[in-house]
């Protein structure tokens, strides 16, 4: 019998690194290198532009508001709802059980810069631009079904993980009256919240865009 040869270290690594390329392609996931915020977030040029773009309009009343009006946490890639998705898109380790659900990982709070371990159960995944804030600024009008895809939209900016109590303490506050406590997110924060309502065409109130913009020149 002959001897197996000797692993080196490089080796050991570069298989290591082509198993774990395998493995993401057979799951069909692999999160982000920095696992701490989502995908796609715009350039600052981008979000510039698409700041320019935006309505001014004051916020509408919340008559009629529900949160069931915008169905969430529906299924969006079998079996796995939007929340089940983006605890696996943007964790950390994370292992989940044949439903989809997490049962294990770590998943970063970029709100108030806090990791969670463990336990998904301690994790929120906030809409960004809350469902009553859109309400207000233009989603009364939408069907039922662009609420549904704009409270299950994984493919934009619209889903973070959050604490519970960075998540409640935003609420449905805009950037104006809410910013997260930890200041290093600034940037992200706000291009992706312009990014969300320019893809779904939702309107600003000029203090909200004055807070937004300050934000982008001071802390893009």
């Amino acid at each position: 019998m002959f001897p197996l040869p000797r692993l080196t270290g490089a080796f050991t690594r570069a298989t290591a690194a082509v198993a774990a390329v395998v493995l993401a392609v057979v799951l069909g996931w692999a999160a982000p290198a920095s696992a701490q915020v989502p995908p796609g977030i715009p350039s600052t040029a981008t979000a510039q532009s698409q700041l320019n773009s935006l309505t001014v309009r004051a916020k509408g009343p919340q008559t009629g508001y529900d949160r069931s009006l915008f169905p969430h946490w529906n299924v969006v890639q079998s079996p796995c709802t939007a929340r089940q998705y983006v605890l696996r898109r943007d964790g950390r380790d994370v292992v989940t059980n044949s439903s989809c659900q997490p049962t294990s990982g770590r998943w970063y709070s970029a709100f108030d810069n806090v990791w969670v371990h463990d336990d998904p159960s301690r994790i929120s995944v906030d809409h960004l631009v809350a469902l009553s804030e859109a309400w207000k600024t233009g989603a009364a009008s939408w069907s039922t079904a662009r609420r549904t895809q704009f409270a299950n939209d994984v493919n934009n900016t619209q889903l973070w993980l959050a604490t519970p109590s960075s998540n409640s303490s935003k609420g449905d506050k805009d950037p104006s009256q809410w910013m997260p406590p930890n200041r290093s997110v600034h940037c992200a924060y706000v291009k992706s919240w312009v990014n969300v309502k320019y893809v779904y065409g939702l309107t600003v109130t000029s203090t909200e865009k004055s807070s937004i913009q300050s934000t982008i020149n001071t802390a893009c």
